[in-house]
């Protein structure tokens, strides 16, 4: 099963570990080697820092192989030694930030292409905020408030990250850019994965809100769901 994991941000205070835990177990357990990805804060020159912060949180769950793979632009997406780390890992997690910057990096380089071959080998494919974003097949960049294409790997969907702060205002401009496509708003603490038979289940303290044209459906921690 190829296996995705969205969150709705604000990943490493403390408030996602239901979520991560189970990305952990989906991936084969404490050992499997998880990769951090902090391409998306790299703009602003944080990408250290957050992936140090995404090394220390996965081992505070008790993850003993997270290492962090600096893909930052085009020039390190392409590198074929990163490439070759991440295509060995069991769980690829995708830091927030800034998401055009993250779908333009990744998408066509080596290293989007090794991530893809280790999903289709089994590994957990997972974002948060940004990193939720650009998997889609549409993501909105707040930045340039414009509608852009992601990388589609879930096709005719647009996220809507921190939705329970401020994602839930993108709700009614991106419902007439997109009339035909499901908005799909996750809250800070939570995040779905589709690990029942394709569909998708609720983790953590917050809420999953569907936007399909004039109705939202709400789901919370544990209820199963589908949207495609």
């Amino acid at each position: 099963m190829q296996t995705i994991l969205l969150e709705g941000g604000a990943e490493f205070g403390g408030r996602m570990s239901e979520p991560d835990l189970r990305g952990i177990e989906l991936a084969g357990g404490f050992d499997a080697p998880i990769c951090i990805l902090p391409t998306a804060a790299a703009p602003d020159n944080n990408h250290k820092r957050a992936g140090g912060n995404g090394v220390r949180w996965f081992r505070g769950l008790g993850a003993t192989n997270v290492f962090t793979a600096n893909v930052i632009d085009s020039a390190s997406a392409n590198n074929p030694i990163l490439a070759a780390s991440i295509r060995t890992s069991s769980l690829v997690y995708i830091l927030g930030g800034f998401p055009r910057h993250l779908a333009e990096t990744l998408a066509n380089s080596a290293c989007w292409q090794a991530a893809l071959e280790a999903h289709e080998k089994g590994a957990v494919i997972a974002g948060s905020s940004a990193g939720a974003m650009v998997l889609c097949e549409h993501y909105y960049d707040p930045y340039e408030k414009k509608l852009l294409r992601g990388l589609n790997l879930i096709p005719n969907a647009c996220v809507l990250p921190h939705h329970n702060n401020f994602g839930k205002s993108w709700a009614t401009q991106l419902l007439s850019l997109l009339p035909a496509a499901t908005l799909i708003g996750i809250d800070e603490q939570t995040g779905m994965v589709n690990d029942v038979d394709g569909m998708w289940r609720v983790h953590g303290q917050g809420e999953i809100a569907l936007y399909r044209s004039e109705s939202v459906i709400r789901y919370e921690r544990g209820e199963v769901f589908s949207f495609q």
